[in-house]
């Protein structure tokens, strides 16, 4: 297996009300700026990487083109293998038809498209721009060019949002047939539009959203997707291959503003001006249980030295003969466990 290799594209056309992500406003003099940037940081590198992912902000707000330049420039400097997976995170605000068809050329075959919901008062609630019309343009968009891996960001737990309106996402995912659906938990996070108004949102309850990653379980299953982490649920054979070398720490490098690194055994990550900032050493025993028990799979129940048996007692942890798993309740509780086993 070759590693990870993750660009950071942090333009926004704007900035949504729950974000957190390093962000700012796209101009396109400075987004041809900042991608001759990630073309010279490469050269202070080499490896060989069989994923790629293009991550942000908004990495399709850029010219197509400067997606194919950072492309070509990453298999000049790197070995990219042939049968890499290379993604790219859209926003189906913009259309992206002639875009998709410039990916494709260049090697694109993986797409994350922001979704949300598929309910347009879910969405707009959210700071979305495009409604459920232009999201299904844009999945059309992309299999016309012959993008066929695609996945759907869902949003759970947002303003507006009853147990009764998920059916419609889920009906719209169906109709859709896309590999693949990353279904988040909404965090209010500090320094974001959302933590200045979060005593004046019409969010659901604790309990109701609870009910609401169960049932999304529950109902992604009845499509055909099973879940292989916490927030992530695949067709057959369509797992996000970059996102599980995090999980299953495994060597990625990070370049842009605000990217991460595990590489080389260090983790380190660009601040905000581009400099490296180190983050110590990476991939020990802690990190492993604490990523690893993300994934359905679990870990090798001999990595954990505390007694785990109340979990199991409590059903929110199972395990077979040789590892150790959530279930979908103890999901629900993940970080109060790993906080108890590590």
């Amino acid at each position: 297996m070759g590693n990870g290799l993750y660009f950071h594209i942090p333009f926004c056309r704007s900035k949504c009300p729950y974000c957190d992500f390093y962000s700012v406003k796209y101009e396109q003099g400075a987004a041809e700026k900042y991608v001759g940037l990630l073309c010279d940081e490469m050269k202070k590198y080499e490896g060989a990487f069989d994923t790629v992912y293009f991550g942000g902000g908004t990495p399709s707000i850029l010219e197509p083109g400067l997606i194919e330049r950072i492309i070509a420039a990453a298999r000049e400097r790197f070995e990219i293998d042939k049968n890499a997976e290379i993604t790219v995170e859209c926003n189906p605000s913009k259309e992206l038809s002639r875009d998709f068809e410039i990916y494709a050329k260049a090697g694109v075959n993986r797409l994350s498209i922001g979704m949300q919901s598929a309910r347009n008062e879910e969405r707009f609630a959210l700071g979305r721009r495009a409604g459920k019309a232009e999201v299904a343009r844009t999945v059309n968009a992309a299999l016309s060019a012959g993008i066929t891996n695609i996945s759907l960001d869902v949003m759970l737990g947002t303003p507006k949002q009853t147990l009764e309106s998920l059916d419609e996402t889920f009906e719209f995912i169906g109709k859709m047939n896309v590999a693949h659906v990353s279904a988040y938990l909404l965090k209010i996070e500090e320094g974001t539009k959302f933590f200045e108004l979060k005593d004046r949102l019409a969010l659901p309850d604790e309990d109701t959203v609870c009910e609401m990653y169960l049932k999304t379980v529950k109902a992604l299953r009845g499509l055909g997707f099973s879940q292989y982490e916490i927030s992530n649920f695949t067709k057959p054979s369509f797992e996000s291959r970059h996102n599980l070398k995090y999980w299953e720490l495994e060597e990625y490098l990070g370049i842009g503003k605000t990217a991460h690194s595990l590489w080389h055994g260090r983790r380190f990550y660009y601040d905000e001006t581009m400099s490296i900032v180190d983050d110590g050493e990476g991939g020990g025993e802690e990190e492993r249980i604490m990523l690893g028990l993300r994934l359905s799979k679990g870990v090798d129940k001999r990595l954990i030295k505390k007694d785990y048996r109340a979990f199991i007692s409590a059903g929110l942890m199972g395990e077979n003969e040789r590892n150790v798993f959530l279930t979908e309740k103890g999901m629900l509780v993940s970080n109060e466990i790993i906080s108890r086993l590590i």
